[in-house]
């Protein structure tokens, strides 16, 4: 089944998709750029290596790496099995691009890490919805229900704001795009928020009286947007976005730069909107597709 290809992720299949990248040119790599440059320029392939996490991508990007192979540019995905190692990849040069992280993430790993890569493109937003096998309404929710959210810091703080959206809480309008809980300065409905892992969210369903899910897990398990009792509205908030990172000493590079404009637009087309809303049912939503990145 498509959808449980998520989390069909291994270190071995990262490993071999790696390897098999090892004969193609590389349009980031600063000691090969001239000779990849040359070769698109002469019709020949240039390969430009783009890291992942999650087998799901490979469906996002089908229409795109099509569409790139008639501009004779080889988009390899490179599987990655978890969120630290594709950043650090790509600052050293051993991907091209990765398409993986939303800007908060990002700008985090950047603060720490000294990454000296940038978002080039917007790609989409995922919703975090609020799910419940107890009620069929936010209005049924009561005094002393367990309303289960993500416990890490970015999708928690989403999940407050979604919670927030839907008329159960209030925030500190202080706290900006990331609160916590010690941000909720009134409850309109006397809720119990449990943080959990996000990954075992949908597991306890059953348990709680409700729960925001990740757009991802809500997939894997087979949650449908139509079965929410309430839609994540919170989806004009920029730091939320996923993108497409790049070194950014590539995109100071005019000829490098315009191969990866080619990945960005091949991207954000109408066959990878139809990708959104006929394959996945409307679980990622195109945003900031209209934002020149690389040409600012």
């Amino acid at each position: 089944m498509k959808l449980k290809k998520f989390f069909a992720l291994t270190l071995a299949a990262a490993t071999l998709a790696l390897a098999l990248t090892a004969c193609g040119s590389k349009a980031g790599d600063s000691a090969d750029n001239s000779d990849a440059n040359t070769d698109n320029q002469t019709g020949e392939t240039v390969t430009v290596k783009l890291g992942v996490v999650g087998g799901i991508y490979d469906d996002l990007w089908a229409s795109a790496k099509a569409a790139l192979a008639d501009e004779g540019i080889d988009l390899e995905i490179v599987q990655f099995s978890d969120y630290v190692t594709p950043n650090n990849a790509l600052a050293n040069g051993d991907i091209d691009l990765n398409a993986f992280q939303h800007r908060i993430y990002l700008q985090n790993e950047i603060d720490n890490y000294g990454y000296a890569i940038q978002n080039i493109g917007n790609t989409f937003i995922i919703p975090l919805n609020l799910y419940s096998q107890k009620v069929s309404s936010v209005d049924e929710l009561k005094d002393g229900d367990v309303v289960a959210i993500p416990d890490d810091l970015t999708n928690g703080g989403r999940a407050l704001k979604v919670l927030e959206a839907a008329g159960l809480i209030e925030l500190d309008p202080n706290a900006a795009f990331n609160p916590t809980v010690d941000d909720i300065t009134s409850y309109k409905v006397n809720i119990t928020i449990e943080e959990l892992k996000a990954n075992t969210i949908p597991s306890v369903l059953p348990d709680v009286a409700a729960a925001v899910v990740n757009g991802n897990y809500a997939l894997d398990f087979g949650l449908k947007t139509d079965e929410a009792i309430y839609k994540d509205s919170v989806l004009d908030v920029e730091e939320y976005w996923n993108l497409i990172a790049a070194r950014t000493a590539d995109i100071e590079d005019p000829d490098t730069a315009a191969i990866y404009e080619k990945v960005v637009e091949a991207f954000q087309s109408s066959a990878t909107e139809d990708v959104f809303n006929n394959t996945f049912g409307g679980y990622f939503i195109a945003v900031g597709w209209n934002q020149d990145l690389i040409n600012q």
